[in-house]
Formats: C-alpha cells, structure tokens, sequence
C-alpha cells in the first residue's frame, strides 16, 4: 500500500514538473510573454548552440507568418546552391552579321540572366563592351529576352495593384530582365529662382526615360522639402507623378517607384545607354520571352555581384524584388513561377533534421500566406552555423542593431546592440506580423540562436516595433549575462 501510494505521489510530481516546464522556459521570455497575455500570437525560442540547451520558449512549434525572415531561408538555400562567390551573367548577343561599318545587320538581343543586383551601372557596362566590339548602329531592335522567367504573375495584392499605378518601390514586378530593382528613379532638383517649377530628371539618362509629370515647386531657402511621387500607367506608357516642394540650394532627392513592367523599363534604360555610347538602335526596343537563337554570339557580357555579396542587400535592405527574382533562380525549369521558387527553398530545408513544417510562397515574405516556427527558424540557423564554407557569408548577410541599415532596429541595451546578429520581418496587412531570427553571443563567448514570431489577430491592437524589439531586448540581454 505505502509503495502505491509512493507511486502516486512521485507520478503527480512528475505531472506538476511536465506543467510547470513550458512556463520555466518560457521565463527566459519573461518580457515577451506579456504579448501573448495581450492577445497575440506568438512563437519564440532560445538556445545555445554548443549544448542544445533551451534558454527560453513560447509555443516553439507553432506555425506563424515569418514575414521577412523568409529571406533567412532564401539565403541559406541560395549559397547552397550557388556557393558564396557564384556571379549571375548578362549577354548582349546576336545571330546577324556585323558589316566594315559597325552595323549590326538584325537584332540585338539583351540576354536577361536572372541577376537580382542588376544595375544602370551595369547596363553602361554592357554598352561600352558592345562600343568595344565594333557596334556602331543596330539595324534591327534591340530585344529583351526574358525567356527564364518573366512577367511572373503575381499572387499578392501589393504587387498586382503595382501594374496599374503605384507609391512605392517594394512592391516591384519580376523578371529575369530586370535592372534597378524593377524600379524608375527620377532626380528632383530646386530651380533657380523661387517660385518656378523644380528640375525633374531621369536618374540614369539625360533624356527622359520615363514619363514625369512635374508638380513640384522651388520654396525659398528655409521653405523646407516634403515630396509625394506616385507611378501610374495610362495609354502613353509609364509616367511618374511627382508633386510637393522642395527648398532652394537644396540637394538633388532621388526617388524610386516600381515599373508597370521591369522588362520594358530594361529595354529603356540601356536604349539610352546605347544612344549615349553612339549606338543607334534603328527599329526601337520590344520585349520576347523567346529564348535567344542557339546560333547566337556573345557581343558583349556583365558579371553581377558575388552571391555572398547580393545576400548582404537582401537581407540588410530586405528588398522583395532581389529576394524574389533570386527565389526564381532556384526554379530548375524556364518559366516558372514564385510558389515554385518557395517549393525549391522547402526541398532544400526537407534535408535538415528536426525543422518540422514550412510553407513558403515566396523567398521574400511578402507572401503572408509563408508559415513556420522559431523551432524551424532556430534549427536553419543552427544548420548553417556547422556550415564551416557558407556560414561567414551567411551570418554577415545579418545586421546588429548597434549599426543596422534599418533605424528601427538601432534600440536596446548596449549588449543586446553589440551581441546579436539578426533578421526582422514586417507585414501589416492581413495581420500585424513583427518577426526575428538570427545570431546571439554571450559574454563568454558562446553561440546561440533566438526567434521570434509575433502574429496579430482581428482581436488584437495595433503592433509597432517598439512593443516586440523592446521586451526582446531585455530578455535576450538576460540570457547573454546569464550564459
């Protein structure tokens, strides 16, 4: 009887210390619990690298929208794919004749190679090199190919409302023939005088490669500057409509707004590009998703950014459009599109033990369909960290607070500041969602990863930045001095 009764009393304490586990974790979040108290969704954990240990946890497993630490993903995937120092190529190339005279006898054709750093600078690049090999005049078009991928449907609203008319640049469209980020740039400069009409230009053209509705006036010194700059697409093509004012002796103010179509906007760009390197083209510009002819020659050729170095941009400005064009490189076959992408970076994820579910959409986030856990989250940072060849591309493409591109993340004590490395993720619509992963050492010099997913409801208030990254901070900072 005394042995029954033993029993039960070491299998209820047994039972009280299974209770009372989740809650002892979940104190390593003692200031982050406060979110959950409040209504939100939230999913977080903590642990040491080198012994597995859990510092702190709340709901690990559960599935929640990661927002932008989807990238996290796309850039483990990507590097082991593509290794560290891969560059992406693009080609001018041609399958006509080039006479005594430096006239391309047909077609030009911009070979689009799926680079997501893609740039003006680039373009001029390429048509110095065409300049180089004799090219004086282009008889027939100059072609954008976009044959392995592009336009890529898009499957979320911010991105199929870009079409039509837009207010921002992260919202761009992609393509495999994209440049600048799929976005216009136009430069905003003070007159002379007081009063007149300021100077709206091209950024990469002196003539105008876009159309520009110029609503903007010179105020006088101390007048201040406020810009408002909207896209809109109507029967002429592209026009940027900027309006507001700006202060004479003032700066020139770049501003960029998303392409109705990436690939006619690369077509434009390097036009003019050729026309200031004294190319002509005879019969304009077009747009194909043919693959170029296999009897094509190269002309001229760009190599892109190493990948360890696009991921720094990625990750660091969390750009959507080089996420998502980089997420499409991951597509074995031409003409894919955007889920395939995520599926390529789930196969990958497949390979690492104990991630448990992911769902992803897209390689930027800004699909808020994307669902994993801080558990999955914390087990890819842990993967990558015993990668020895990729993990120094991988933890640098993190910011720290101390110095982070981004202001927001700039708070918290000094030692959350200068011991953390990470990434964050923001979506506002359905749902507030504030999302960070990444890297943390103790003061003894220990490794450890941390995530956190919070997810608002239709119940729950509205969510800044300040209310998560603040109680983060103080827990996280707890645990560095603890460990």
């Amino acid at each position: 009887m005394r042995c029954g009764k033993l029993f039960v009393v070491i299998a209820l304490l047994f039972a009280s210390m299974m209770l009372l586990a989740p809650f002892a974790n979940a104190s390593g979040f003692a200031r982050l619990s406060e979110l959950a108290e409040r209504g939100f969704l939230v999913s977080a954990e903590a642990r040491l690298l080198d012994t597995g240990e859990v510092l702190g946890a709340i709901e690990p497993r559960r599935q929640l929208s990661p927002a932008s630490v989807s990238k996290a993903y796309l850039a483990a995937a990507a590097l082991d794919r593509f290794g560290p120092q891969h560059r992406f190529t693009t080609r001018l190339v041609s399958d006509a004749e080039l006479d005594a005279n430096g006239v391309l006898q047909g077609d030009l054709v911009f070979d689009g190679g799926g680079d997501p750093s893609l740039t003006s600078e680039d373009l001029w690049r390429l048509a110095q090199r065409l300049h180089q090999a004799g090219v004086r005049e282009v008889e027939g078009r100059l072609v954008i190919s976009q044959w392995r991928f592009g336009p890529v449907e898009c499957i979320t609203t911010d991105r199929c409302q870009a079409h039509s008319r837009v207010a921002n640049a992260y919202s761009a469209l992609l393509t495999s023939a994209g440049v600048n980020h799929g976005s216009w740039c136009v430069s905003v400069a003070p007159a002379a005088t007081p009063g007149e009409p300021a100077r709206l230009t091209s950024c990469d053209s002196q003539a105008p490669i876009v159309g520009l509705d110029n609503r903007v006036d010179t105020r006088p010194a101390n007048g201040g500057t406020e810009l408002y700059a909207e896209r809109v697409l109507d029967n002429t093509g592209d026009v940027m409509v900027v309006s507001g004012h700006i202060a004479l002796g003032s700066a020139p103010r770049s501003i960029y707004r998303a392409s109705s179509d990436p690939a006619a906007q690369t077509a434009s760009t390097l036009a003019a590009m050729l026309g200031q390197a004294g190319i002509g083209i005879a019969q304009g510009t077009t747009t194909s998703i043919a693959e170029p002819a296999a009897t094509a020659r190269s002309l001229a050729e760009v190599e892109g950014l190493p990948m360890q170095e696009v991921l720094l941009r990625v990750m660091n400005y969390s750009n959507n459009f080089m996420a998502d064009v980089l997420t499409m490189t991951l597509v074995d076959q031409p003409r894919g599109n955007l889920v395939q992408g995520g599926q390529a970076i789930e196969h990958f994820v497949a390979g690492i033990p104990d991630h448990g579910p992911l769902e992803l959409r897209s390689g930027s986030g800004l699909t808020p369909e994307n669902r994993t856990s801080a558990h999955g989250i914390n087990t890819l940072l842990s993967s990558m960290y015993h990668r020895t060849a990729l993990f120094p591309s991988f933890v640098a493409s993190f910011q720290s607070p101390d110095n982070g591109v981004m202001r927001f993340i700039r708070r918290g004590p000094p030692i959350f500041q200068t011991h953390v490395m990470l990434k964050t993720g923001t979506l506002n619509q359905p749902v507030a969602v504030r999302s960070l992963g990444g890297y943390f050492r103790t003061v003894n010099g220990r490794w450890g990863v941390f995530s956190v997913l919070v997810n608002g409801t239709s119940n729950t208030p509205w969510l800044n930045w300040a209310q998560v990254l603040d109680p983060l901070a103080e827990d996280i900072e707890r645990m560095i001095n603890t460990h």
